[in-house]
């Protein structure tokens, strides 16, 4: 199913980003669509996203590739931290497209130390995090809690330690 949510208008910037706590699937795609048109509108350098297997994100949707297309430019970096990506090739073609445009600015990582249900389920910049911590319910928090940001980010920090390079933007063959 190819959902689409109408792009916010190229001209008018994103409205504010949520802070405190959300439930909910609709709330939940609505914070990574919003996340995506801010980080493109300000400019974010580096973004993370991290999920056992992205299967419930909406980065098959139109406004969300719009967005990244946007955010994507020098000096840009987004890091991709999953325990696979199986569901993201099957269910995301969009994405996927575009992953293998922008390859030489996002870096995915694969951790398979980690069970699935443990794994965060978060957005993260310098200016802005989210983190869904029951991913079943989509209930979480978000905002510019600084203390919050820096434990998410130790966290990520972590899985990414312990992981190793996944997802590549083209399959060699001989």
């Amino acid at each position: 199913m190819d959902s689409e949510k109408p792009a916010a208008s190229p001209n008018s910037p994103p409205g504010p980003l949520a802070s405190g706590r959300f439930s909910g699937r609709e709330a939940f795609e609505k914070l990574v669509r919003d996340a995506l048109a801010r980080a493109a509108h300000d400019g974010w350098q580096e973004i993370i996203l991290s999920d056992a297997t992205f299967e419930d994100w909406p980065l098959r949707e139109r406004s969300v590739l719009e967005s990244l297309h946007a955010w994507s430019a020098a000096g840009r970096h987004m890091t991709l931290l999953a325990t696979r990506y199986d569901e993201v090739m099957r269910n995301h073609a969009r994405f996927v497209s575009w992953r293998k445009t922008w390859g030489h600015i996002i870096d995915c990582r694969v951790c398979r130390v980690t069970d699935s249900a443990d794994f965060p389920s978060a957005i993260w910049s310098r200016a802005w995090f989210m983190h869904r911590l029951d991913p079943q319910r989509s209930t979480g928090t978000c905002g510019y809690d600084r203390e919050r940001s820096v434990q998410l980010r130790e966290t990520l920090h972590e899985k990414l330690r312990h992981s190793a390079p996944g997802f590549p933007a083209t399959t060699l063959g001989l």
